[in-house]
């Protein structure tokens, strides 16, 4: 049986999540991993991607062509009645 398990370490013991499902008193093989903890903040992912598009022309010809299309017209033209 192989169980992928987490835990934490007080001295020479590791405190499970979990039951690990087997008997007191045997015998078991360990494989330890350190998980590390992230320190980063909310966002900080796209914040290191900031700047990234910079000065690339391709990208800024994408972003105005957005840009113009968000800027036209879309509600529907009323017909002009004329005068009343």
């Amino acid at each position: 049986m192989t169980k992928s398990l987490h835990g934490t370490v007080h001295g020479k013991t590791i405190e499970l999540d979990e039951d690990l499902g087997v008997a007191e008193g045997q015998e078991v093989f360990v494989q330890v991993r350190i998980v590390r903890r992230t320190t980063r903040s909310t966002g900080a992912g796209l914040l290191r991607t900031e700047g990234a598009l910079a000065d690339d022309e391709e990208w800024d010809a994408i972003m105005e062509t957005i840009r113009q299309d968000r800027r036209l017209e879309r509600r529907p033209q009323v017909a002009d009645l004329g005068e009343l």
